[in-house]
């Protein structure tokens, strides 16, 4: 009979040594939650989520303004990237050959700020756009895209492919740096208006969009992959990006060769809006 007790005793101590001892304070809370105004419950857990979303909006604000702190210089072979990169640094002529790596340096805007940005030369035959661009697009803070005035009208299929390849992008539609399309050579007689460019690569991009979304399109009609350009079932337009774009003429080499000034002041004060 002793020994069933004894083992009856230990029972007991077993149960007791299992219970949660921090049961007590759970039970204690839930009496105190219950007591509450479901109204004042509502509003703290509002208030938590409020803080909570705000905290995480603020760290992806915060990193993509550090991050995204370069200017691309982009364009086909010829066109005068590496001029006006030189222009834009140091405002002197550079006699200059076919880029094969990007160049960069900080470039100081002209304006009150006294802002910083990286500027970043990429080189532009087609068979290194790719891989440099893939490189750098998503520290890009403004992608200035330049165009050979002078023999635009031979190249417009070529800059019209590059550009859409470039806004239809998703790191690019995702972050929408500033667009700014540089019409370089206006110093020669036979150079086309930044319009008349404008409309022309409308035309050249709405083509483009019908022929790629057609390769693109999958057996059940749908498309994937590619963001698309512009609004749909309307012809595109610049203004239809969600992304800032500006067209602007320009002369990396000035109207009086190497001796002269550039005539660079409207990329001048868009990069200062940056």
């Amino acid at each position: 009979m002793e020994a069933d007790s004894t083992g009856g005793n230990m029972g007991d101590n077993d149960v007791e040594m299992t219970e949660n001892p921090f049961e007590p304070y759970i039970e204690s809370l839930r009496q105190q939650l219950e007591e509450q105004d479901p109204v004042f419950l509502i509003a703290v857990i509002v208030a938590l989520a409020v803080v909570v979303i705000t905290c995480v909006f603020l760290k992806y604000f915060l990193t993509s303004k550090t991050v995204r702190s370069a200017v691309l210089l982009v364009g086909l072979c010829d066109s005068g990237k590496t001029l006006l990169f030189s222009r834009l640094l140091c405002g002197k002529y550079k006699r200059t050959q076919t880029s094969i790596t990007d160049s960069s340096a900080p470039y100081k805007t002209k304006n009150d700020r006294g802002s910083t940005w990286t500027l970043i030369d990429l080189p532009g035959h087609d068979s290194l756009r790719p891989q440099y661009l893939e490189k750098f697009k998503s520290a890009a803070r403004a992608i200035v895209f330049v165009v050979d005035s002078a023999i635009f009208q031979k190249e417009v299929r070529d800059v019209a492919e590059f550009l859409y390849v470039l806004l239809t992008d998703s790191v690019v539609s995702r972050n929408l740096p500033d667009l700014l399309v540089a019409c370089n050579k206006q110093d020669i007689t036979m150079a086309k208006s930044a319009k008349l460019i404008q409309q022309q690569l409308e035309k050249e991009l709405n083509t483009l969009r019908v022929t790629r979304s057609a390769a693109l399109s999958s057996q059940d009609g749908s498309v994937g992959g590619a963001v698309y350009l512009g609004k749909r079932g309307r012809d595109f337009e610049f203004s239809q990006l969600p992304m800032k774009v500006e067209f602007l003429e320009c002369s990396a080499r000035g109207s009086k060769g190497e001796e002269g000034d550039a005539h660079i002041e409207n990329l001048e004060k868009s990069l200062a809006k940056l």
